[in-house]
């Protein structure tokens, strides 16, 4: 039938995607030809499950089954019973949904009380590992606190440390570069130019020029070096 037809080639698309590694178009691209989820044959939503429970992207098919398994004309389906034993371990438990899961499978009229029972139970256990995991994981996450606490704070303190110092060398250096005679080793430059550049220094005319420059270089010297630590200057 042409029912038959339209879902063996959607099956065979999402296959094709899949192997084209295009697995997030999946859901999209089957409800441009089923338009609601309610509408999706039975093999189609099956692959669709397993193929977003196998990228580690359950929620995808939350509202989807949900839509899915809640429609009165699914339910006399004969595969409902194995769709909903599928959503339930691939999506609801993997997510934490105890609650919806407990509430569909309460409302679900295609089990008896036994079959009800023991996924009951199967809820239950998954529930027990999932807290389980949780306490696992806090407590861990609570070993880790305080060694991070203190490797943060060991860290802060050596930043503390070195913004310190390096707040005393920029003072310091502000300091030394403030009192320097800029306006007296400007003029000693200059001279220097005309000396070396402009003048002769075997004429006689360059000898004032040549003593100048000797004396500002004297005051420049005693001025940014201490007594202690001048060098001797000889002539």
């Amino acid at each position: 039938s042409f029912a038959e037809v339209k879902c063996s080639l959607c099956v065979v698309g999402i296959q094709a995607l899949a192997e084209m590694n295009r697995w997030r178009e999946v859901l999209s691209w089957v409800l441009q030809y089923y338009h609601v989820p309610e509408h999706l044959p039975p093999k189609v939503l099956e692959l669709c499950i397993l193929l977003y429970s196998k990228v580690g992207e359950p929620q995808v098919m939350l509202e989807v089954g949900s839509s899915w398994l809640r429609a009165h004309a699914n339910q006399r389906l004969p595969e409902f019973g194995s769709l909903l034993e599928l959503y339930l371990a691939r999506v609801l438990l993997p997510l934490g949904r105890f609650e919806g899961a407990e509430e569909l499978v309460r409302g679900c009229a295609v089990f008896d009380s036994e079959q009800q029972l023991e996924l009951l139970g199967t809820i239950c256990e998954s529930r027990c590992r999932w807290t389980r995991r949780e306490e696992t994981r806090s407590a861990a996450e609570e070993q880790q606190d305080p060694a991070t606490e203190t490797l943060l704070g060991v860290l802060s303190q050596k930043l503390l440390t070195m913004l310190t110092l390096l707040r005393r060398a920029l003072r310091s250096m502000s300091n030394h570069f403030y009192l320097l005679p800029y306006k007296k080793m400007l003029l000693a430059t200059f001279l220097l130019y005309l000396v070396v550049v402009r003048l002769d220094p075997a004429s006689p005319t360059s000898l004032p020029f040549i003593y100048k420059l000797v004396q500002l270089f004297r005051q420049a010297w005693a001025a940014v070096l201490s007594p202690i630590h001048r060098p001797p200057i000889r002539d």
